[in-house]
């Protein structure tokens, strides 16, 4: 008897049941994200490489071609100088004339050396008046050294100064947008001196905690160790994690910092409650627990009111009009509010319910927290900024 045409053949279940786990591990890879290990940070995030960091650059120049906001030259001593002893260069002598220019501002030029540039390449620099200028609005900087905390040159700055704040005045009122005495200019500067880092060469590195923690930097130096399969890793101190290169991956020390930088561990952190008391923000972190504690919250409000009354004399009549004084005073003891058990070892949401239970505000619950931790029931530190 011929074969049912119905029939599978089993090749063809074969390929099915490929296709089928081809989809669920697409399906697999496609929901990792999104399961609890999402909660882990990247080390890259957590820490930095040591001696892989930016350098601060700074310098003072002229920005020339102003429509009469910049310096008054009587008043800015150092900008008459520099503009003296500019021209002086140039083969311009200017020191027995009276100048009165209206175009010029003295500027501090301010940028940040990434490490490992090269010497040709470009850095963005922002520029900042610094006598009595009223906006730097279509001005050009002119050749400004930036030197490093070394007095060495490193950058030579010069360019168009982007201005994205205005400001207009009249007889009777102004207008003003952002800030004008304060600009930008996109690869402004080019870089003339490198700083010497090998890094390739070194046989040992230093990760830098950004927020140094014992439990962290122990999980950091685990998931690495883990990782490469043997004891390169060891933490230091709560902000240190050293590692050792091993020998097969000596002169390949990026290679070996890209796999390490996308590890994954849970920072740890420690039990804090930051106030902003000019504000009135606060923010709890995650590990912040109370003891058994109740919390009654209540303000004595005193309001009185003057609503004075006009007292007239009948037609014809001998008295005079008069103002009667009438005061109301009311006292509100805020009886209705009850007292608030918040029990041992609560989560923050349990917290943040139980406060919010007592109907206070942010400036109140200040106080609260405050007097929670006088009382020796909250277990966080509190940081006050």
């Amino acid at each position: 008897m011929a074969p049912s045409s119905n029939m599978t053949h089993p090749s063809s279940t074969r390929t099915v049941l490929g296709a089928v786990l081809r989809l669920a591990l697409a399906f697999a890879v496609l929901v990792a994200p999104l399961s609890p290990a999402t909660a882990q940070s990247r080390i890259k995030d957590i820490a930095d490489v040591e001696g892989v960091r930016d350098n601060m650059l700074v310098g003072y120049g002229l920005v020339v071609g102003l429509k009469g906001s910049g310096d008054r030259l009587k008043n800015a001593v150092f900008t008459k100088e520099t503009l003296i002893g500019m021209l002086a260069r140039l083969g311009v002598n200017t020191r027995d004339n009276s100048l009165d220019a209206k175009n010029i501002a003295a500027v501090m030029v301010t940028a940040v050396l990434p490490p490992f540039s090269r010497q040709g390449s470009r850095i963005d620099v922002n520029v900042s008046a610094l006598g009595d200028a009223s906006s730097l609005l279509g001005g050009t900087l002119l050749v400004t050294p930036l030197l490093g905390a070394d007095s060495e040159v490193y950058a030579v700055a010069q360019g168009q100064v982007a201005v994205s704040g205005f400001e207009a005045k009249g007889a009777a009122g102004s207008v003003s947008k952002g800030v004008p005495t304060s600009g930008r200019i996109s690869n402004g500067a080019i870089i003339e001196r490198e700083l010497d880092f090998d890094l390739q060469e070194l046989t040992s590195l230093k990760l830098a905690l950004r927020n140094p923690d014992f439990t962290t930097a122990q999980r950091i130096g685990q998931a690495i160790n883990a990782a490469f399969g043997g004891d390169i890793a060891l933490p230091l101190d709560p902000g240190t994690v050293q590692l050792t290169i091993p020998p097969q991956y000596r002169g390949r020390n990026v290679e070996m910092l890209t796999m390490v930088e996308q590890l994954r561990v849970t920072p740890d952190q420690v039990a804090k409650v930051v106030i902003d008391e000019r504000s009135g923000i606060i923010v709890m972190g995650e590990n912040v627990r109370i003891s058994t504690v109740a919390i009654a919250q209540g303000n004595l409000t005193i309001r009185i009111t003057e609503t004075p009354q006009v007292s007239q004399p009948q037609p014809f009549g001998q008295g005079q009009t008069a103002i009667v004084p009438r005061t109301d005073v009311q006292v509100d003891e805020d009886a209705d509010r009850k007292l608030t058990v918040l029990n041992e070892g609560v989560s923050l949401q349990e917290l943040v319910d139980g406060l919010n239970a007592l109907g206070i505000g942010p400036r109140d619950m200040i106080t609260i927290l405050q007097t929670i931790k006088a009382a020796g029931a909250l277990q966080a530190e509190i940081e006050v900024i």
